[in-house]
């Protein structure tokens, strides 16, 4: 077996979140495992759990983990912490790799790898979250690799692009808005001017749903209500408020049927009464305004 196998004392992940530049040397520096050297060390990491070997594995694919990261340096992220997340997915890797599949060990991470770094873009591009669906997580990774220049996407852009990901138009464009926005503070910039402060959503997002004020006005204005509406309902004949009460407000309401078999009378014109009951609640309430 290679030199490649006696890794065990090199930690450049120690290095990672103090020198990135080290930490480049240093993976660049481990030997890549022949076939025959990954195979071994595969399956004696799945045959006896020997985390010593799983460690090699890992510490011989760091380098690809550094070349997936860098293709996603375009989000504004750091790329130690792309790096870092990438390296997650590698080690999962390691865990599910099997070495009877008749692939290489970087072939199989790839997917994994890219995925955790894909969880961390979504979970840090910005405050506010902007993929909620697969379709929105296809085109977040898709979208700005396929236009082909910079600004808007023309109507037949739009078209080609939601034809190639297998989305709505409507979809592709929502995506490029929320890929365009940026986030901006809620109360706005501490040393801004006042214009500035104007445009902050605190300025115009305020909840007075709990203000103490319009609390107590919304329920003086529901009990005036209450109380015009009883003294207009007081105002009809006893056979009008009956029917109301019966059609509108018990918990078991009547049929046009079983009024018109009480008052002897057709469904027909029971609808009538009822018709009529309402106009005039509504012309005394009007009134009372």
């Amino acid at each position: 077996m290679s030199n490649a196998l006696t890794l065990r004392n090199t930690t450049p992940l120690a290095v990672l979140d103090q020198d990135l530049d080290t930490y480049i040397q240093a993976i660049r520096a481990i030997p890549v495992l022949s076939v025959e050297d990954e195979q071994k060390l595969a399956e004696r990491f799945q045959g006896e759990g020997d985390l010593g070997s799983a460690r090699q594995l890992v510490m011989s694919h760091l380098r690809f983990v550094l070349y997936i990261a860098q293709s996603y340096m375009g989000y504004g992220l750091p790329l130690a912490d792309l790096v870092q997340e990438g390296n997650i997915g590698l080690m999962k890797a390691v865990k599910r790799f099997d070495p009877n599949m008749g692939v290489r060990l970087v072939s199989f991470a790839v997917h994994w790898i890219r995925a955790e770094i894909h969880e961390y873009i979504l979970r840090n591009w910005r405050i506010v979250k902007v993929v909620t669906t697969k379709a929105q997580r296809k085109l977040f990774f898709n979208l700005r690799s396929m236009k082909k220049r910079l600004g808007w996407l023309t109507p037949a852009e739009v078209e080609n692009v939601a034809r190639d990901l297998g989305v709505t138009s409507k979809d592709v464009l929502e995506m490029e808005k929320r890929l365009s926005a940026q986030d901006i503070s809620f109360d706005g910039p501490v040393d801004g001017d006042d214009d500035d402060d104007v445009f902050a959503p605190s300025a115009y997002l305020e909840d007075r749903r709990y203000d103490p004020a319009m609390v107590i006005e919304q329920d003086e204005w529901e009990e005036h209500g209450h109380s015009q509406l009883q003294y207009a309902f007081e105002q009809l004949d006893d056979r009008s408020r009956d029917i109301l009460q019966r059609r509108w407000m018990d918990e078991n309401k009547a049929t046009l049927q079983e009024l018109a078999a009480k008052y002897q009378v057709s469904a027909e014109r029971i609808r009538q009464i009822e018709t009529n009951a309402l106009k005039k609640l509504r012309k005394h309430i009007k009134l009372m305004a």
